[in-house]
């Protein structure tokens, strides 16, 4: 049994924290500059320039890319052959968020309370925290910092069995392309289907942990995500909701058996930052 002190995770989070809003995914920027290539409008064009100009800066000032640096949402896969020591892990992990968004100079957004919208916790703390439990000895853990205008254009819907594909397809577009200019497009598009109301909405958002060009390993919705990217892109929405062809940069679909009279679907959008930065201890 291989141990791992809390000490270890706290360290890691805090740094997790600092560089997955100092630094863009490699993934992501160079999906950019391709796309950015490929665009006709020359607004739209000198939006894409600003946002690759804005990641350089970013990087060599070790600035947030964003003012809104996001509610920490963090992914930890545990190994089944690891024992956590020191601690409890959850502490270790809101210490780590607190630590890096205290030392990172990283805007705190949290309100303790939903309804009377108070007070601020000072420290961007609690996080949101997943867990899995697989097989090894290892510890692995994501840090996705999620910025709230993307996440204000998430859409749940229970879709009736009879909608099948087509019906799956418009409402993943229609999300997208009503989001406008919300969520700053370029957008990268989460997408859940299948299990329950939460389980979707779950999917949603792992989704976007996958790297640009990463397809769904059945092709079925390999083909399907393609398709869905293809048709975003023509709607014209573009950079910044100012027209153009670079409305989204990627489409994920995570599915999940269902029950055979539900038909659970969810759309989570990620701004073009596509803020995460993972560790395996």
């Amino acid at each position: 049994m291989r141990e791992i002190d809390v000490s270890q995770i706290t360290e890691a989070v805090a740094k997790l924290c600092m560089d997955s809003n100092y630094y863009i995914p490699e993934d992501v920027r160079q999906r950019i500059i391709e796309m950015r290539e490929k665009e006709e409008s020359p607004v739209a064009k000198a939006i894409l320039d600003q946002i690759l100009k804005n990641h350089e800066v970013a990087a060599e000032e070790k600035m947030p890319i964003c003012q809104d640096t996001g509610f920490a949402v963090v992914y930890v896969e545990i190994g089944q052959d690891v024992r956590i020591v020191g601690g409890d892990i959850k502490e270790a992990i809101s210490k780590g968020v607190a630590k890096g968004y205290t030392e990172g100079y990283l805007r705190k957004s949290i309100l303790l309370d939903p309804l009377k919208r108070q007070p601020n916790s000072g420290d961007n703390t609690p996080p949101v925290i997943w867990f899995d439990i697989v097989p090894g000895d290892k510890l692995k853990i994501t840090v996705a910092p999620k910025g709230g205008g993307s996440e204000n254009m998430s859409r749940t819907k229970m879709l009736r069995p009879s909608d099948g594909v087509e019906g799956f397809k418009k409402f993943v577009i229609e999300s997208v392309v009503s989001a406008g200019g919300n969520p700053c497009p370029p957008v990268i598009v989460g997408v859940g289907v299948g299990g329950t109301f939460e389980k979707c909405a779950w999917l949603a958002k792992k989704a976007l942990l996958r790297k640009i060009g990463e397809r769904n390993p059945d092709p079925f919705y390999a083909e399907l995500e393609m398709e869905i990217l293809e048709e975003i892109n023509k709607s014209g929405v573009g950079p910044m909701g100012l027209g153009g062809r670079t409305t989204a940069l990627e489409v994920f679909i995570e599915q999940f058996p269902l029950h055979i009279a539900t038909f659970p679907a969810a759309v989570n959008l990620n701004c073009h930052a596509a803020r995460h930065k993972e560790i395996v201890l």
